[in-house]
């Protein structure tokens, strides 16, 4: 197949964990290819190496393919060089015609390149990329502490003490007392002291869930699970912190994203360092939850539309953007009658995929308008106004800015 040549300078680079196989190919004035193959480790001194090779070809166009999260320092180590390279999907690669299996994997990126066939894959800058280390950690410890208070939750139940039967929240600050004082072996009645009277459960109904068989075991596990939670989150409270400390230039576009039902700030923080705020990267919405792969499979075949998964795409996003919708639900908007018409249909954790997929839409045309969530269904000036305009009213009475009949 015949592939028309759109630029002139070239370089495929091929990167695994261990070396990075580059080539060159540089049409010279006589029209003739040249083509420079070379390789270079991973190491620093060798990323270095690489930049200064691929700056003195002065490239039109750099393609790299890669195995994992390898290409990371590479790219870092050109883009110190003001060489912006293109990250390109291997299944993209892999999925144009005419690949020859004695062609060498960085000669066809370079080949396919040329031809202008490959398009790039979003990377977020610099200061991004770093914060996203911060956030996606901050998702791991997240799994964890869900883990450990699920365990320490059985642990409880083993040992006959039923506190989740009359307690909403079994790690709320008035039930984690009443499991510290378990776990220091004191009697149901001393334990009960630490209830809450805001707990909608009865002393009787408390005491009872309290009657239970902990043994010394129990107890010594129940203490390392209490200890390594609160452990996790401090942590987790840390993370936050550096977190929102690096995104204080991007304070305008997370109170933008908190205008979204069912987003809050660390939400909105974690958002944004995965997708960014130029929309302009993406194009349009769709190449958007695409990238996500939180959009629909296309499965198509004689004219008929089947059932198709979702792809693999940015498993971060999606968590988050389940999370959201999750919120979303049960709020007063949009998007809870969305979800209830789906729900129906779909099953519940459809429903949930397809409300994160809506909510991802309205974000990409919030950020490229660069307007806040207006809801459809709900005026929340109005709602702020019916809930707060006595007070309001009677604070300015008090302060005089309104004048009563009698004064």
């Amino acid at each position: 197949m015949e592939l028309v040549a759109l630029y002139k300078r070239v370089i495929g680079l091929d990167v695994h964990q261990a070396q990075i196989t580059a080539c060159a190919l540089i049409e010279e004035c006589d029209g003739l290819i040249r083509i420079e193959q070379r390789q270079f480790g991973t190491f620093k001194k060798d990323r270095r190496a690489l930049a200064q090779w691929v700056v003195q070809l002065q490239p039109d166009e750099v393609v790299m393919e890669s195995t994992g999260i390898y290409w990371k320092s590479p790219y870092a180590a050109l883009e110190a060089a003001d060489i912006r390279a293109k990250v390109v999907n291997a299944r993209h690669v892999k999925n144009v015609p005419g690949r020859k299996t004695d062609i060498n994997d960085a000669q066809w990126l370079a080949t396919l390149s040329r031809a202008g066939l490959l398009r790039a894959s979003f990377i977020p800058p610099a200061k991004m990329r770093e914060l996203r280390l911060i956030a996606r950690q901050r998702q791991k410890l997240t799994g964890q502490l869900a883990s450990e208070k699920n365990r320490l939750h059985k642990i409880l139940a083993d040992g006959g003490i039923r506190l989740g039967v009359v307690v909403s929240d079994v790690h709320g600050q008035s039930a984690r007392a009443m499991i510290k004082a378990l776990i220091a072996n004191k009697m149901p009645q001393e334990v009960l002291k630490f209830a809450s009277r805001r707990l909608k459960a009865s002393r009787e109904e408390l005491f009872d869930a309290l009657q239970g068989e902990l043994t010394e075991s129990h107890r010594f596990v129940l203490n390392e699970l209490m200890q390594h939670i609160e452990e996790i989150e401090q942590r987790i409270a840390r993370f936050d912190q550096r977190l929102l400390a690096g995104l204080e230039s991007e304070h305008n576009w997370l109170v933008l994203l908190q205008t979204l039902p069912g987003v809050d700030l660390i939400g909105a923080a974690m958002l944004l360092v995965e997708i960014g705020n130029n929309m302009d990267a993406f194009g349009s919405a769709d190449r958007l939850c695409s990238w996500v792969g939180i959009c629909p499979g296309n499965n198509e075949s004689a004219g008929k539309h089947k059932s198709g998964r979702t792809r693999k795409g940015n498993a971060y996003v999606r968590r988050l953007l389940c999370e959201f919708a999750h919120a979303a639900s049960r709020t007063t908007s949009a998007f809870k009658a969305k979800f209830s018409s789906l729900i129906v249909r779909r099953g519940y954790k459809r429903a949930i995929v397809a409300l994160g997929h809506k909510i991802l839409r309205t974000i990409f045309f919030m950020f490229k308008r660069r307007q806040h969530y207006r809801d459809s269904a709900t005026d929340y000036e109005k709602l702020s106004v019916q809930r707060n305009a006595a007070r309001w009213i009677k604070t300015l009475i008090q302060h005089g800015f309104i004048k009563t009949a009698q004064a």
